[in-house]
């Protein structure tokens, strides 16, 4: 009970800073790379809150198929300075 309640404390904790992060970070892949990390996190925390198939769907949803598309959407449009 004390260790499930430790655990879930500790992802919250890393949701948050992969949140911070995401929003800080300069680079756009390395930002989308920490917002799929917390996303990840975010289906770890409904599967320790026993909620198995909204954790499967925010994990191939939220984690997957959301990174997949802003990193298509990077690799398809040119900074600036490319110009």
């Amino acid at each position: 009970m004390i260790a499930e309640t430790i655990l879930q404390i500790v992802t919250l904790l890393l949701i948050v800073c992969g949140a911070v992060l995401a929003v800080t970070l300069r680079d756009l892949l390395s930002s989308v790379v920490a917002l799929a990390g917390a996303s990840l996190l975010v289906s770890l925390e409904f599967y320790l809150l026993q909620a198995p198939d909204v954790a499967i769907a925010e994990a191939g949803i939220g984690a997957a198929l959301t990174t997949a598309i802003y990193i298509i959407a990077l690799r398809r449009t040119r900074r600036k300075e490319q110009q």
